[in-house]
């Protein structure tokens, strides 16, 4: 991981974040901003200052305080966005949450910011650009490789397109990830580029042609012991930020 060029400041990272009820200490059962640990942990592993972006309206404007975005995972997006309606399995959507992650990446992308889009973030990456979604796997592939157990991110493999630039960041072309969702890729949107695959033939990686710090991956890899995706996203950083 190469050093610092800005006197020693780790590079801010922000995080999407959830809206979610959630209980903590003997009392308190209250609405929160919350994000798993793992992702904090994560890009301060890989150098990088973790931020928080709460799902509320104007987060877009946190973009010029930070030096890169994470497209956290979560809840379902609303298939409105990519013109169809709700199927019966999708769920967990959250309007605010959309509005504010779309909105943070139109602004990233906008001030010239890396972008790791994670689960849902990648599929919001994709959805942006006028790309679909699959609702539920399961229906579409015939089994539940992608989501085999409630709560658990079991691993399944991943074959990577020789050259691309994620194979470059990943550093291989054949890999095991953790993974947990019931949705997928199904159109790719324009200017949207699927660069890995499962067996089954799920997207599990995407890239902007016209972004060469935009990447998104459908596995979560702030549950594995992989660094190299957020170490790429804080170089980015650091080199985007002494550019600007």
């Amino acid at each position: 991981m190469s050093a610092p060029t800005d006197g020693g400041r780790g590079a801010l990272i922000g995080i999407t974040a959830y809206a979610e009820q959630a209980r903590w200490g003997e009392a308190w059962d209250l609405p929160a901003a919350l994000l798993p640990r793992a992702y904090v942990d994560a890009v301060a592993g890989a150098g990088g200052v973790p931020v928080m972006l709460p799902p509320v309206p104007g987060i877009e404007h946190a973009v010029a305080g930070v030096d890169a975005l994470v497209l956290a995972g979560g809840g379902d997006i609303d298939p409105g966005r990519y013109g169809a309606a709700a199927a019966e399995r999708t769920a967990g959507v959250d309007p605010g949450r959309d509005a504010s992650e779309f909105a943070l990446l139109e602004a990233a992308l906008g001030r010239g910011l890396p972008v790791l889009g994670v689960c849902r973030g990648m599929q919001v990456m994709n959805v942006s650009r006028g790309g679909t979604l699959h609702q539920h796997l399961p229906d579409v592939v015939g089994g539940d490789a992608h989501r085999r157990r409630t709560a658990v991110f079991d691993p399944h493999p991943v074959r990577v397109s020789p050259g691309s630039r994620t194979a470059e960041v990943l550093g291989r072309t054949e890999l095991e990830v953790p993974t947990y969702h019931h949705q997928g890729v199904d159109a790719l949107g324009e200017g949207v580029v699927a660069t890995a695959w499962t067996e089954d033939g799920i997207v599990e990686a995407v890239e902007f042609t016209d972004e060469p710090r935009a990447l998104g991956v459908q596995w979560h890899p702030e549950m594995g012991d992989d660094p190299s995706l957020f170490r790429w996203l804080v170089e980015e950083a650091r080199s985007a930020r002494a550019e600007r």
